[in-house]
């Protein structure tokens, strides 16, 4: 006789069984394939509501015989459960679908027969009866298999679960006997076993047995493990008329719930009554409480890593690509064209800079072999996606080295963005959740993604996370694992800010430090441990956390300075308190970006910056210990754009009205200069020397600015070429414009000889005596410019081997 399911795949099931649909008061509404009730997408996120069967078989010592799903089930495969889950389903004689006097009756032959089915089917139980079983109650929940596929997943649950309880003595149940194509392990267990393991974070569980579990099964008012006999040979625990309804965990809510944790409940009717759980509840695991009574707020719900679920419909390219929050929506601040090119040794930089192009990627997308190539190229084409300014810096990076860093920043970035967005959460405490948990969640899962969160970009790369997982997980080992423990502590450190209210700054200067220190002073050690333990640098840049903290400090007080209206305008503003209070004249930051206070405004950003010119010295120590000059320059470039900006909004009111930006040709004259440690102290000596110079002295902070300007200059040297330095800044504007008008003087002349000829001439005497002299200054003017750039864009010293002490 053939044997049910016999040579079918998982596959196979899902399109040929023929589940049960119903409505939310268990009336049959009609059938459709296993398949297309348990997907979750933008049209159903919660899939179609359909029966299920739930059965708890015991023996005779009162043990729970558990099973773990096989790893090849397409919904949450390798989690830990009751003794069978599935469903009754249409097609069968006798017939599987019960009527609502099978409910009535509390008989259930239909959820029975498909018991003694699957129980076969699955573990070999060949000696099961339909009449063994006690159909105790239904129960009706819905959840997101976010363990397999992510926050996003577009498979789940959504059921009016039968629970059926039996006892039987081992002797008549016979041998267990697994199919490996639907369990991988099964046991019985004890209650106290059975909660041992629900603590086990390293065990993944169905979501259902969770919520039974915790609130019926061990748990509530009256435990049904707690009298088996009675729940077995009594009608104590039998309840026909009504459904329970669980709302899912909010780690597997994958739509809105009203606030308290709560999503939809069944609907009521005059034969029975609708009782509801909160989430919270429901996410406890093994904690007690009655069914109808537990409320979100009574305790901190303890969650599952493994079940994160915050599905939304995929925003990208439903909308303009765009940065999060007010990024690109605001005015920016630059120099004319004009201005640019009149900057004659940055046009010509970038000029050879386009050419030489001395950046060189490093990465290699068959590093970790063909199986991983277009993981790696994802990896890549996103860095430039995400980060224009990083992008360049990261890639030159030794090709041992270059992976490690890239998908660091790219674990970071979307860490950053899940923070960011202010309204694709529900609630603080999901928020939360996937901060905390994103180090474990997401990095060690390869199919983990999220829908709906941030913008453009940055939702493209958490949408298609499981890529850079896969990346990451074919890390070194001493790679990840720093990769691990940063992003814990920094999840860990962003959630410490969420629940704040930011709109007008952090309360503190202490405040302010300590989150610059978890969102960048974290990664400047992080990025430390990578360098040592790739042997590309000294144990001491590692070891020395405060350099690598200051490092990161430098950075993100930087953007926090230049950053002020965008924050602002989003709600989640970081100038400290307790230093703006003390120029403003109300209790408001946005008063800053009034005209009529704009004197308190750059008062305010002055002092900002001088506490963020106070680093210097130890970003300076840090660089000096970088003996690899690819290293060297991916923290050099940074540093150098960092003191560049600040010079750029010191005292600039601009700051308060849009963004400010360092020129592009100044912006590749550095990154070229940036290539020695005598390159990069001459640029913090050439800002510097330019702050110094801005400095008013009625202002507050003029004596700090001065001082921190005075510490820089010390411990730098003017290492410029001699032409440059003995050139004043309007000599070149002025020969450009010099060649710009013997050019325009040149257009229409009938004298087209050739330049030899005309030189000839200029030398011999036989020239006119104006177009001598016109030729003469353009030859002296374009001598002049060719020498001047060349000056610049040479390298302007060795490497520098001198070490910080």
């Amino acid at each position: 006789m053939a044997v049910f399911g016999e040579n079918m795949s998982q596959l196979d099931f899902m399109n040929k069984d023929m589940c049960i649909t119903v409505d939310d008061d268990d009336n049959v509404t009609g059938a459709a394939s296993k398949y297309e009730v348990h997907v979750f997408d933008t049209k159903r996120p919660q899939g179609t509501l359909h029966r299920a069967f739930s059965v708890f078989l015991f023996d005779e010592k009162g043990r729970l015989l558990l099973q773990q799903r096989a790893k090849s089930k397409i919904t949450f495969p390798s989690v830990w459960t009751n003794t069978c889950c599935s469903h009754p389903l249409h097609g069968f004689s006798p017939t599987e679908v019960d009527t609502p006097a099978d409910v009535a009756s509390g008989d259930t032959p239909g959820a029975k027969r498909a018991a003694v089915r699957k129980l076969k089917h699955e573990l070999g139980l060949e000696t099961l009866k339909p009449e063994q079983f006690k159909f105790l109650t239904r129960l009706h929940y819905w959840a997101a298999d976010t363990v397999t596929h992510g926050p996003s997943a577009e498979w789940g649950e959504h059921e009016i679960d039968y629970i059926l309880f039996a006892q039987v003595s081992a002797k008549d149940l016979g041998e267990v006997k697994p199919n490996p194509e639907e369990v991988d392990a099964c046991k019985f267990v004890t209650q106290s076993e059975l909660e041992s393991m629900l603590e086990d974070r390293s065990l993944l569980w169905s979501p259902w047995f969770r919520i039974i579990a915790s609130q019926l099964l061990c748990g509530g008012a009256h435990p049904w493990w707690g009298d088996l006999k009675g729940a077995m040979t009594s009608e104590k625990f039998v309840d026909k008329t009504t459904i329970y309804a669980f709302s899912p965990p909010f780690n597997h809510d994958n739509t809105k719930s009203d606030g308290n944790g709560n999503g939809g409940s069944s609907s009521s009717s005059s034969s029975k009554r609708t009782t509801k759980t909160s989430a919270a509840a429901a996410a406890a695991a093994g904690r007690e409480g009655d069914v109808g009574n537990a409320t979100a707020a009574s305790a901190e719900p303890k969650l599952n890593y493994e079940h994160v679920g915050c599905y939304r419909p995929c925003t990208v390219g439903s909308t303009p690509a765009a940065k999060q929050g007010a990024y690109g929506k605001l005015k920016t601040h630059e120099e004319s064209k004009v201005s640019q090119l009149c900057k004659v040794d940055e046009v010509f930089t970038a000029l050879l800079f386009k050419v030489s192009s001395p950046l060189k990627g490093q990465v290699d997308p068959l590093r970790f072999g063909p199986q991983l190539k277009e993981d790696v190229e994802f990896c890549d084409a996103m860095l430039g996606k995400v980060s224009r300014s990083f992008a360049a810096v990261i890639r030159q990076l030794p090709a041992d080295l270059v992976l490690d860093c890239l998908v660091f920043y790219l674990v970071l970035r979307a860490l950053d963005t899940v923070e960011d967005d202010m309204n694709a959460f529900d609630s603080v405490d999901q928020k939360l959740f996937f901060l905390k948990d994103f180090y474990e969640g997401a990095l060690h899962n390869d199919k983990w993604k999220m829908q709906g969160v941030g913008e453009g970009d940055e939702a493209l790369l958490l949408e298609n996370f499981g890529k850079v997982s896969k990346v990451f997980q074919a890390l070194p080992k001493h790679s990840r694992e720093v990769i691990d423990d940063i992003n814990k502590r920094m999840g860990a450190g962003m959630a410490r800010f969420v629940a704040l209210d930011l709109g007008q700054g952090t309360t503190s200067t202490e405040e302010y430090n300590l989150y610059c220190h978890f969102v960048a002073g974290l990664v400047g050690e992080g990025l430390s441990r990578l360098f040592v333990a790739t042997n590309y640098e000294n144990p001491m840049v590692a070891s020395d956390l405060h350099t690598s903290n200051c490092m990161g400090l430098f950075l993100q007080k930087t953007n926090i300075i230049r950053d002020y209206l965008e924050d602002y305008v989003d709600g989640r503003a970081w100038w400290p308190q307790d230093v703006w209070k003390k120029h403003a004249t109300s209790g408001d930051l946005g008063e800053f970006s009034k005209p009529e206070s704009r004197a308190q405004a750059l008062a305010c950003l002055n002092e900002l910056v001088t506490d963020a010119l106070t680093l210097i010295p130890e970003c300076l120590v840090y660089l000096r210990r970088l003996d690899n000059d690819q290293v060297f320059r991916f923290c050099a470039i940074p540093q150098v754009m960092a003191i560049a900006t600040l010079e750029k909004c010191f005292n600039n009111p601009d700051v308060f009205t849009g963004v400010v930006k360092v020129r592009k040709g100044l912006a590749v004259k550095m990154i070229v200069d940036s290539k020695t440690v005598a390159g990069v102290e001459q640029w913090f000596r050439t800002f510097a020397l330019s702050i110094k110079s801005k400095v008013n002295p009625a202002d507050p902070s003029a004596a700090a600015t001065i001082a921190a300007c005075d510490v820089c200059l010390s411990l730098t040297t003017d290492a410029r070429p001699l032409l440059v330095r003995l050139t004043p800044s309007w000599v070149p504007p002025l020969a450009c414009f010099a060649l710009a008008a013997a050019a325009y003087t040149r257009q229409g002349d009938e004298d087209d000889a050739p330049l030899g000829q005309r030189l000839t001439a200029l030398f011999n005497g036989s020239m006119e005596t104006n177009q001598a002299c016109a030729l003469a200054a353009t030859l002296v003017a374009a001598t002049f410019l060719l020498l001047y750039a060349l000056s610049s864009f040479r390298v302007l010293k060795p490497p520098s081997k001198l070490k910080a002490a």
